[in-house]
């Protein structure tokens, strides 16, 4: 199993400006609170594959690539949904560059936060609406019925519109 990494110390490399390396790690990743909902991350300690690569001058081009499901239910059917989302993510930190768009966030002094690079990765990919699949109908908002199951038959006699009330009293004879 790789090594678990919460902070990484990029200067323990020692690579020369052109140089790079592709390490293996592993990364813990929290669930989160979607509509209301509560989803997991699986697996919990995510394999992810980190590549650092030393620029010409002072800095670093980074590239973080993992796969990992969001399950929790279905926003449609409630059914457990588990969709997996793939993250392959680029940032650039180079030092001396404050507030710029070459200032990386997660880089501090050589120490790259991969564990708040993954979460914030991880959550900007997350869909809208986890569904169990692409095409789920949902529930019936009369009958609460799974429309995935029911089929195209099923249907409801329509209520009359309220706002014509005051219309049928009227007797017109």
């Amino acid at each position: 199993m790789a090594p678990l990494a919460h902070l990484f110390d990029l200067a323990s490399l020692h690579l020369r400006p052109g140089q790079g390396r592709r390490l293996e790690l592993s990364v813990p990743l929290e669930g989160m609170t979607l509509g209301g909902q509560e989803y997991t991350v699986e697996p919990a300690e995510v394999p992810v594959q980190l590549d650092v690569s030393r620029m010409a001058g002072p800095g670093y081009a980074l590239r973080l690539i993992f796969e990992a499901a969001l399950s929790g239910p279905c926003m449609r059917c409630l059914k457990d949904a588990r969709p997996v989302l793939r993250i392959d993510v680029r940032e650039v930190d180079v030092p001396g560059e404050e507030g710029g768009d070459l200032d990386s966030p997660y880089v501090e002094r050589d120490t790259l936060d991969l564990a708040a690079w993954a979460r914030d990765s991880f959550v900007l990919a997350a869909p809208v609406a986890v569904l169990c699949r692409e095409d789920c109908m949902g529930l019936c908002p009369m009958c609460a019925a799974d429309l995935n199951e029911a089929g195209p038959e099923h249907s409801h006699e329509r209520e009359p519109d309220p706002r014509w009330a005051k219309l049928r009293e009227l007797k017109l004879e």
